[in-house]
């Protein structure tokens, strides 16, 4: 899953903001230890990054923490 292909289809984002997306997404995946591009988490990641830039947050640090921390919380309610 590509999440360049994603950002690229969305016309809010300048070329600045979708590297700032796309890197806060292979971070997340890299915190997450997602490998398996094929894994439907990725799917989840690339969606929940996207959507939080859609609603203005833009830096990749935070992007990277708040799916990280919303991860955190399913998976403390997994268990």
């Amino acid at each position: 899953m590509s999440i360049y292909r994603s950002v690229e289809q969305e016309s809010v984002f300048t070329p600045e903001e979708i590297t700032a997306i796309t890197d806060a997404f292979e971070a997340a995946l890299r915190g997450l230890g997602l490998v398996n591009r094929s894994d439907p988490l990725v799917e989840t990641v690339a969606a929940k990054i996207i959507e939080l830039a859609k609603a203005g947050e833009r830096d990749p640090e935070r992007l990277v923490d708040q799916v990280l921390t919303m991860f955190d919380q399913s998976a403390r309610k997994a268990c």
